[in-house]
């Protein structure tokens, strides 16, 4: 590794940033702007996207530390430097796993600012002390107290999936922050980050001059990496990832805007990148799915599937009416604003005569990461028997091997038929989907629906893999062969000099997987 230049990953203190010469993408023309509009905000990230980092830049402008910011845009916007008195709370200490975690996060960070400003016996609880805090921070330094509440929901998204846990944080919360709805006379500056705006925590509820800038055009960038920011600061690094992975430098720009490129956060705005997965590709010069890696989706992935949600639709087909693409109701049956918050779904369009967004994957990492958790949710089983790895999938087609990968896909099918038992048709449906839609990380394919109703194609080196798939009581593995010719499926490879090979299947209703297949040649 080059150590030439330090890279921040997992630097969350801007201080520490700067005075030990970590590279800096600089968003603090940001800063100057939020902090003379004045309001209190609310922004919402995904995980790992920049927001503590941001949280703690403006920590260190409003404790009027000016010496950081030499160099930066705010350097020259900025004349008058005050300090502030300035309470940081970070919920992102705790696990969250029982009630009396959410007590030690709130009691230790209190308890750290009394040691500051001092404690009165009739505080015995979290919201008055709080208060109290704010009056005598303001009573002793005749200013304003600045309130920077890092991962305020933390303690709510760690707890989705238990209910009666979720709803006692959710009311101890709810006082908590309530308390900042009557504190204007003692607050400079207030702002909460977080991943979903929960629409019944009454500081969303009750504090309405909160203003949510997370889908506002002019701050869709103050997280992440613009491409311009990833060429005007990274382009050491994008030489030594094209050098060390045999690539030219285009190249190596094209593979990283295919694999972390892609999140929008406003109707109209330019894409950023996810900048935990870029910086370690530049710390280890290869490419992985490192944001994916930090945290599994499998509560959001068993969502969609008891919600029986047509998985194919997530990629680019989901539509989400605009109020309700910021909020989360606990319990609502539609998954997709949580899954635009938390970073499964971007906006890749705004339809305005609807007033809807449509959503899709941002890019490769979290396309394929998702689906494969997906896969997990519909085929359990199957995926810890290495006979089913995709690997293996691939390798029988890249030797033409159709009959072995056939094979292959009717055992498979016919592990998890246990799995699957007493569902419908859907399940097994969405199950080939996924299990294509996954072994596209290595070979091109497209698949079109599901099984039954459209043809799947696989794209390799040397051939091209044309499937059909008919339930056998509807039809033959000749028919569905047949249907490839009759409805043009091979019209768009006809100048391809690849080979193509036609495959025609049924799928038994009653012996639960495939049943039979026929094979076919072109040319």
């Amino acid at each position: 590794m080059d150590f030439s230049r330090k890279l921040p990953i997992g630097i969350q203190d801007f201080e520490k940033l700067r005075t030990d010469s970590y590279l800096y993408v600089d968003k603090t023309a940001y800063i100057h702007r939020i902090v003379n509009e004045g309001c209190p905000y609310f922004l919402g990230r995904p995980r790992r996207f920049g927001k503590s980092l941001f949280l703690s830049t403006l920590k260190a402008y409003f404790q009027g530390k000016k010496e950081l910011f030499e160099g930066l845009a705010i350097a020259e916007l900025e004349k008058d430097w005050v300090e502030y008195p300035v309470f940081h709370l970070d919920l992102n200490l705790g696990s969250y796993a029982q009630f009396s975690d959410l007590e030690h996060v709130l009691n230790v960070q209190l308890t750290r600012l009394e040691s500051q400003w001092g404690k009165e016996d009739s505080e015995g609880t979290f919201s008055t002390r709080l208060a109290g805090l704010m009056r005598r921070a303001y009573e002793k330094t005749k200013k304003r107290v600045v309130v920077l509440v890092d991962e305020y929901d933390k303690p709510l998204t760690s707890t989705l999936d238990k209910p009666e846990l979720h709803e006692k944080i959710r009311e101890a919360l709810s006082g908590f922050y309530g308390v900042l709805k009557t504190a204007d006379s003692y607050l400079r500056f207030l702002m909460l980050t977080g991943i979903t705006k929960f629409s019944k925590v009454s500081i969303f509820s009750q504090l309405n001059q909160l203003q949510d800038i997370s889908m506002n055009e002019y701050y869709a960038g103050v997280c992440g990496i613009s491409e311009t920011e990833l060429l005007t600061n990274f382009e050491p690094e994008i030489r030594k990832l094209a050098e060390r992975r045999k690539l030219s430098y285009e190249e190596a720009l094209a593979e990283l805007k295919k694999r972390y490129d892609g999140y929008h956060f406003a109707k109209e705005s330019e894409g950023v990148y996810n900048p935990f997965s870029v910086l370690n590709t530049f710390a280890t010069n290869d490419f992985d799915y490192y944001w994916f890696s930090t945290g599994t989706p499998t509560f959001l992935a068993k969502m969609l599937k008891d919600a029986d949600f047509d998985i194919p639709s997530l990629e680019n087909d989901v539509m989400v009416e605009a109020p309700t693409i910021t909020d989360y109701h606990v319990g609502d049956e539609n998954p997709l604003p949580l899954l635009y918050q938390t970073g499964y779904l971007t906006i890749k369009a705004f339809e305005k005569q609807f007033n809807e967004y449509r959503l899709g994957f941002p890019n490769e990492e979290v396309k394929y990461g998702f689906l494969r958790e997906l896969q997990r949710q519909y085929s359990p089983q199957a995926l810890f028997k290495s006979e089913f790895s995709i690997s293996k999938f691939v390798r029988e087609l890249e030797a033409a091997d159709v009959d072995g990968f056939m094979t292959r896909i009717r055992a498979f099918f016919a592990d998890i038929a246990y799995d699957l038992n007493n569902k419908t048709e859907k399940d097994f449906q969405k199950t080939f989907y996924l299990l294509f839609k996954v072994m596209g990380h290595f070979v091109q394919t497209e698949v079109k629906s599901a099984v039954g109703r459209s043809d799947i194609v696989v794209w390799l080196k040397d051939t091209i893999y044309v499937f059909e798939f008919k339930l056998a009581e509807n039809a033959t593995a000749e028919e569905a062969l047949a249907q490839i010719d009759d409805k043009g499926y091979l019209i768009p490879y006809s100048a391809d000099e690849r080979k193509i090979v036609k495959i025609g299947a049924e799928f038994s209703r009653a012996e639960r997987t495939l049943s039979r297949w026929v094979r076919k040649d072109v040319g």
